[in-house]
């Protein structure tokens, strides 16, 4: 029988009463982990930011030296006691964009010999060096974004008021570089989509040499705005965000070539991609995205996108004119996937590339050299000398860190992690900082020339529910599952409800070899009396070209028919799970699946929890929802099958639609033009708005949500 669900907090209260109230704490268990690693080029030196411990809310900026470990700035210590952990409206997204949970020192960028760092606190400049001494205050022009020391230490680069500014790292001979063009153009910083669903976060990097800028023009004149405001302040003007949603204009981007004598030339990027491909009845060739950009000590590299993305080339940039090359171009009849990392160039010359090394695997060419088969890359980290660094897997459950030697090709391809799990690092000369989750936990491992000398502590709690996956391989497509069932369950108990909680979608697994937040989130939804089935379907990574890209033109129907078949097999092969009470949950594109499974397969699905449901798919950005669906005006029937608003009459089932109120990535439009259609047609549901809340969900929401989500769950299931 299932356990009591009211017992009184306190010293009765079980683990899992206790856990939402954990889970909330420690923000998914993300505080208290180190994380944004950065090896000096000797290796020496590894920067890092946490906090204090598991529940601590502010990070810090530390230095691991010596293999000891050492706070360099304290937002609440003394010599930056007058800078309240925070930050101001410009620095927001940059917190937001990478769903980072804590305040204080959440990102920093150092000199070349990671000697000199500089952060910002409420959008204050601060420097401090690794070799001694206590942070000190830069005047700025205002508010500051993204700081950059350049590689010798003696100037930081910033962004204020879309402005790009340089300062000497003494303080002095502070002034403007680029900008201002107008009220909607901004120099040095990202757009929104860059940002959110390429991953591009910077818009600013320097030469080697220190004498010069590669910068983002950013102009959001012709992009559509949206208006974010809180319901709950009725007083508080909105938030206005430029957001280019599928079929609309996006933010022109260009790139600029800024000497410190204020000399500038622009990039002269190519109007189109020049080729013809007529697979498609949308082929737009002009380059609309510029996916990676950087300087090394060849020039400047860039990379760039077509607008319908199944073009990719890889730019050679002149420094002194501006002029390109293409050194490498890809190509793609669905869409070119862009793999983190790349292009990467060595000092030799050769480049490291996504490519198709045989078969179906997504992998790298490095100088010529693709990586095996069936090895499917992931990410590349970096380069130390000539050797490349980057994560990939045979298995789609396991990421490991791989290293290869352009400049020693016999050594073939080296994996430097060995436990099976999901493991990524940084690097510098002979140092690896390797970051491993494992189904034990988590460890981050100093290695030196391969020898481990070290660790750098985790302090992130351990979860009051100890998860109990049971690995299962599932239907003729070996569907990757996680079944979690309660503790107290034994067989011969009698049938268990079953709740699914997948993600389902693109560029995201939640089965892996890996102790992550939300394995806890299941077994504690098990131990509530659910047999809780986790499943990785198509349109996942890890599994090659066609399985992710089988969702070209239609995101839901393979998706929802992998998590129907894994359903039935697990049922199969565990005959407690109770077919006739079965629910599913998600958040974002699983919110979405959620809420088609309930409209679509009342058949199968008896109650749902859609949270953040991307309900329309127009109203989602650009370069992410063209991927899959095309130009709207071009293919309307593929924004129709995967949007839910019209088949709002079809629902017979219990629905919650949750969302947050200031959520600017996934609008609470989703929801609230869903939540009318549906008593419009007579459909009777559940709506829990969250006040505040963005796409990644607040501290104070998160206890009481799960306490929400559970108990209409089990009374839509009768239990």
């Amino acid at each position: 029988m299932t356990p009591p669900l009211d017992a009184p907090a306190g010293a009765s209260a079980t683990a899992a009463e206790r856990f939402p109230l954990q889970f909330a704490r420690t923000r998914r268990f993300s505080l208290g982990v180190p994380r944004q690693f950065t090896v000096s080029p000797d290796g020496a030196r590894v920067l890092f930011v946490r906090g204090t411990s598991g529940t601590d809310p502010v990070s810090r900026l530390w230095l691991y030296e010596n293999d000891t470990e050492r706070m360099l700035a304290d937002p609440l210590g003394p010599d930056l006691a007058d800078e309240a952990p925070g930050e101001g409206p410009a620095q927001e997204p940059r917190r937001i964009r990478p769903r980072e949970t804590a305040s204080g020192v959440v990102s920093y960028a150092t000199d070349g010999a990671a000697r000199l760092v500089a952060f910002t606190l409420q959008g204050t400049l601060w420097v401090v060096r690794t070799d001694g001494g206590a942070p000190r205050r830069i005047a700025t022009a205002g508010p500051v974004v993204d700081p950059r020391p350049s590689p010798d230490g003696s100037l930081i680069a910033y962004v204020s008021g879309g402005t790009l500014h340089t300062v000497r790292a003494d303080g002095t001979d502070g002034r403007p570089l680029a900008g201002p063009d107008g009220e909607h153009v901004t120099y040095g910083l990202s757009d929104y989509v860059s940002q959110e669903s390429i991953g591009r976060s910077r818009g600013h990097g320097w030469s080697p040499r220190g004498d010069a800028l590669l910068v983002a023009r950013v102009d959001t004149a012709e992009v559509r705005r949206r208006y974010i405001s809180d319901p709950a302040n009725p007083a508080r003007p909105p938030r206005v965000v430029p957001y280019p949603a599928a079929g609309t204009p996006n933010a022109k981007v260009s790139l600029h070539l800024v000497r410190m004598s204020g000399e500038r030339t622009e990039v002269l990027l190519p109007a189109a991609a020049g080729e013809d491909h007529p697979e498609s009845a949308w082929t737009d060739r002009t380059f609309e995205y510029v996916v990676a950009a950087g300087w090394d000590d060849r020039g400047p590299l860039v990379s760039v996108q077509t607008r319908d993305q199944r073009s990719v080339h890889v730019l050679e940039v002149d420094e002194r004119s501006g002029g390109t090359r293409t050194v490498s171009r890809a190509h793609d009849p669905a869409w070119v996937a862009l793999r983190p990392g790349t292009p990467l160039r060595l000092a030799s010359g050769a480049l490291a590339v996504a490519a198709r090394p045989g078969g179906d695997t997504q992998g790298l060419d490095i100088g010529g050299t693709a990586t095996p088969p069936g090895l499917e890359v992931r990410e590349v980290l970096g380069a130390a000398d000539e050797r490349v660094f980057f994560t990939a897997g045979e298995e789609p459950t396991e990421t490991h860190v791989w290293s290869y030697a352009a400049d020693a090709p016999e050594e073939g391809f080296i994996r430097v992690s060995d436990a099976p799990g999901v493991h990524t690092a940084s690097v510098g000369g002979p140092t690896v900082v390797l970051d491993s989750r494992t189904p034990d936990g988590h460890t981050v491992t100093v290695l030196r020339s391969g020898v481990p000398v070290g660790r750098i502590t985790v302090l992130a709690e351990e979860p009051l529910v100890t998860p109990r996956p049971l690995a299962l391989s599932l239907d003729k497509r070996e569907l990757r599952g996680r079944l979690y069932l309660p503790s107290w369950h034994r067989p011969g108990d009698g049938p268990l409800p079953v709740l699914l909680s997948p993600y389902a979608g693109h560029g995201m697994q939640v089965v892996l070899k890996a102790r992550t937040w939300w394995v806890a989130v299941a077994q504690w939804f098990a131990e509530q009396g659910f047999a809780v089935l986790v499943t990785d379907g198509r349109g996942t990574p890890g599994r090659g070209e066609a399985w992710e890209k089988s969702v070209h033109g239609d995101r839901l129907t393979v998706v929802l028919e992998d998590q129907i078949d894994a359903l039935h097999a697990a049922a199969a092969h565990r005959p407690d799970l109770d077919l006739t009470r079965v629910a599913m949950r998600g958040w974002s594109f699983s919110g979405l699946l959620a809420a088609a499974a309930v409209l679509r397969h009342p058949e199968v699905f008896h109650a749902a929890i859609a949270g953040a449901a991307s309900i329309d798919r127009r109203l989602y950005d650009t370069h992410w929802e063209e991927r899959f669906l095309g130009h709207p005006d071009v293919f309307p029937d593929n924004y129709t099958r995967n949007s839910l608003l019209d088949e709002a009459g079809n629902l017979v089932r219990p629905l919650m639609l949750v969302h947050g109120l200031a959520d600017d990535n996934v609008a609470v439009a989703h929801t609230l033009c869903f939540s009318a259609a549906l008593p419009a047609a007579g459909r009777p549901h559940t709506v829990l708005p969250l006040s505040g809340a963005g796409h990644l969900v607040g501290q104070e929401w998160m206890a009481s949500n799960l306490l929400l989500e559970r108990d209409f769950l089990r009374k839509s299931l009768g239990l």
